[in-house]
């Protein structure tokens, strides 16, 4: 069901994000849904993105959370997205969307792209399985040796697969977890956004 919300900051926003869509999805890669409004409010008001802060957004779909946390936070965003219709919907949302909003995306295979130097955050909302997880990790942290920095990881609604996955990661330090639970009607424990780090220990 379309909540006032995800209506009203879509069209605030002036792109069109709302819907799911599982024409390329299987079972390695999965379909896009955007996360919802009121969750990337509280992502955008939990202190953790600022100007300076450059976001890679994985299976960034039409764009929303680059758009959205671009307006709130003034944070840079960079979306890979791997389905070139989505892609091209991205595209068409940047044409339109208000100044303040700004999101560059990449169409590519998410363990294929080499994560840039300026990267200092990464969001996922479950875009693919564990077995992609573990390259786009191998990725992530090959860019953090060659330009030691503090990076942080945000997972919305994850599943069982990926954090056992994630709490085997050495290098990975659990950092904060924001609830998301009350947001909604169902109390569902994966409600949640979970925050790992990869220190700067400069």
């Amino acid at each position: 069901m379309r909540s006032d919300k995800e209506i009203s900051w879509d069209k605030l926003l002036q792109i069109k994000t709302v819907g799911r869509d599982d024409t390329n999805s299987d079972e390695y890669r999965y379909p896009y849904e955007p996360t919802p409004y009121s969750v990337l409010e509280r992502l955008a008001g939990c202190g953790l993105f600022g100007k300076g802060d450059v976001v890679l957004d994985y299976g960034c779909g039409k764009g929303r959370v680059g758009f959205f946390l671009s307006y709130k936070t003034k944070a840079e965003s960079i979306g890979i997205e791997y389905d070139e219709h989505i892609y091209q919907d991205a595209l068409e949302n940047r044409k339109t969307s208000v100044p303040r909003a700004k999101a560059d995306f990449v169409l590519t295979r998410a363990e294929e792209y080499e994560v840039p130097q300026g990267v200092n955050r990464c969001y996922f909302f479950n875009p693919f399985s564990v077995e992609i997880l573990r390259k786009v990790m191998a990725r992530i942290i090959e860019s953090w040796y060659a330009a030691p920095r503090e990076i942080l990881l945000f997972f919305y609604y994850p599943s069982d697969e990926f954090m056992c996955y994630l709490m085997t990661v050495d290098e990975l330090e659990f950092y904060d977890e924001i609830e998301c639970g009350d947001l909604f009607n169902a109390n569902d424990p994966r409600e949640r956004i979970m925050v790992f780090e990869l220190p700067d220990y400069l």
